[in-house]
């Protein structure tokens, strides 16, 4: 479940979110957003100051007021503001802010002057041109509008998987502390770490006396707002933020085999299926049989192994070859959490990270990083407060103080994310990208520039020898922004030919490289580099989602330089310089 911080921080976005389209005293619009990011940036839980508002005003950046509501939200679960502020507008006027380029102003513009209150009405106006005459609206812009709205209507209902796994982690951990529960844990696409979820299946063991129990504490749990379907054993609830959790209860020498089931994918239990039936036995969601006897289905290590075959981690279950290597027991030893040791792509107060070169420092090596580099905004960057080449260079001297100062804790990096222009030009001359001690080069703008003009781009950038890393290759936004759409065999070889690394963005709405994009790189011999993009404490904790999209791809430690020891970075980082 996400943390009080988050919850109170979306709360308060949300609430800004809506005085915006109200047109309401921009003040508190500015006021609700500053608590909104110090609330998310946060290292402590707020939960743990309680609801004492004199220790809450005493959070750099929160007011009176502010601590006011944090207060009541942690003595009540909600905000009377926010309920307030909510029945002011039409209900489905939030869930246009999805769609890429549409912001509050705009929104607010539409339904005031044109009657939209949700996203059937902004289709069909779109389609019958009665939003073309609203002020500041070209045809190119509500072009723009309507293919954003295509294109997140074709996401199909999904959610990010950074969305879907605090919310799949809090009901099993709430179904854990049921005493009729032996076993619990989450399925589906979620398991196999997939970049979008439809809905959340919960597994859980027990008992057969136990089943319903759970079943009526499970659509009882505080997130939950519809119950769909109800049953002993099955059942289906919707949250208030609209994500479907499948709950099925299984007794334990069934769970194995359920949880296998149910984690998939579909591609990768047919195989398994076959696999049985060449053998006499047959494979369903409750046990591994050879006639009516039970061979194997309290755990899933057992399953295949009766067939023949090395435990398949989840994150490799998508029939992509997986099954020939477990029948060879040459599955690779993927990547896990624990095995970063370094974090180089990273933003601080010096363009619009919210923490300061000391403060990403320290949070990286409370975690057991021995390296961190400093890679703040380029100059095109100028919404992201971009470093000017006088304020890079004053930077870099910033960051070199702090290396000599922390030296005995951490290895601090002087770097940039500079944008790679159009052109396929980079942000800053080389006289200046040589001073720094590696380069991540991301595009940012032009991110609908046709495939052969984007791979062209790309590739010039890459040429440049002063690059170490290519950033977040396409661009995109997960179910918002397509990005671009470049010929990714011609970057992977380039970057072969180069020795420099492709970033797997961690963050939840980029996974960029996407994990296809990734088993490319690997299978090329390219290494990755697995980065959070951090822009405060809590974004250290996106790294999960690189992990899992890693391990989608078959990566092991020894392809990803965030593994490398600190002599091993530092000598890799030099062999890709002048």
């Amino acid at each position: 479940m996400p943390t009080a911080n988050q919850q109170l921080a979306a709360l308060f976005a949300q609430m800004a979110d809506i005085l915006e389209i109200l047109e309401s005293d921009r003040f508190r619009v500015n006021a609700f957003r500053k608590t909104s990011r110090v609330l998310d940036d946060m290292a402590e839980d707020v939960a743990g100051i309680g609801p004492d508002i004199s220790s809450l005003v005493q959070i750099d950046g929160v007011g009176k007021g502010a601590a006011q509501r944090i207060a009541e939200f942690l003595e009540t679960g909600k905000i009377a503001d926010h309920t307030q502020l909510m029945d002011q507008i039409p209900d489905g006027l939030l869930g246009l802010l999805n769609i890429s380029g549409l912001g509050p102003k705009t929104i607010s513009l539409f339904w005031n002057q044109a009657g939209v209150e949700g996203l059937d009405d902004l289709k069909a106006k779109l389609e019958t041109g009665e939003l073309t005459n609203l002020p500041g609206l070209g045809k190119k812009k509500l072009e723009n509008i309507q293919k954003s709205v295509a294109f997140a209507e074709s996401a199909g209902g999904r959610v990010r998987l950074g969305q879907a796994m605090p919310m799949a982690f809090w009901f099993v951990g709430q179904l854990e502390k049921l005493k009729q529960v032996k076993q619990a844990a989450y399925a589906g696409s979620l398991r196999r770490g997939r970049e979008t979820i439809g809905d959340i299946d919960v597994i859980v063991s027990a008992e057969a006396k136990g089943a319903a129990a759970i079943s009526d504490a499970f659509v009882a749990l505080e997130p939950v707002t519809d119950v769909l379907v109800k049953g002993a054993t099955k059942s289906s609830v919707r949250t208030r933020g609209g994500m479907q959790v499948d709950l099925r209860v299984v007794e334990p020498r069934q769970y194995g085999a359920a949880l296998m089931y149910f984690t998939g994918s579909k591609e990768h239990n047919i195989v398994l299926r076959q696999r049985a039936i060449d053998r006499g036995m047959n494979l369903n969601e409750y046990a591994l049989t050879k006639g009516n006897k039970i061979i194997a289905g309290q755990t899933e290590q057992e399953i295949y192994q009766v067939l023949d075959l090395a435990w398949i981690p989840p994150e490799l279950r998508e029939d992509r070859g997986e099954m020939i290597l477990a029948e060879k027991n040459e599955l690779p030893k993927l990547i896990e959490i624990g095995d970063i040791k370094a974090e180089l792509h990273a933003h601080t107060t010096a363009s619009d990270g919210h923490w300061s070169i000391e403060e990403y420092a320290a949070a990286a090596a409370h975690r057991g990083f021995h390296t961190v580099a400093v890679t703040d905004h380029s100059r095109g960057q100028g919404q992201a407060n971009g470093l000017s080449s006088q304020r890079l260079e004053q930077h870099i001297k910033n960051v070199r103080v702090a290396a000599a100062q922390m030296k005995n804790q951490i290895t601090i990096l002087a770097g940039s994310e500079v944008d790679i222009l159009a052109n396929g030009q980079l942000d800053y001359p080389d006289s200046l990208l040589k001073e720094l001690d590696l380069v991540v080069a991301s595009p940012h703008a032009a991110l609908t520039q046709e495939p052969k003009k984007a791979t062209d781009r790309l590739l010039k950038a890459i040429d440049n020898p002063y690059v170490t890393i290519m950033g977040h290759p396409t661009g995109r936004i997960i179910l918002s922004r397509e990005g671009l759409n470049p010929d990714m065999k011609q970057l992977i070889a380039a970057a072969a030919q180069r020795g420099i690394a492709l970033e797997l963005n961690a963050n939840t709405m980029r996974l960029d490289l996407r994990d296809t994009h990734a088993r490319m790189a690997i299978e090329a011999g390219v290494l990755l580099s697995i980065n959070t993009d951090a822009h405060g404490p809590d974004h250290l904790d996106q790294l999960v989602y690189g992990v899992l999209t890693a391990r989608r791809a078959g990566a092991t430690k020894a392809g990803v330089i965030n593994c490398l020891s600190k002599a091993a970075l530092a000598k890799w980082l030099r062999g890709t310089r002048p």
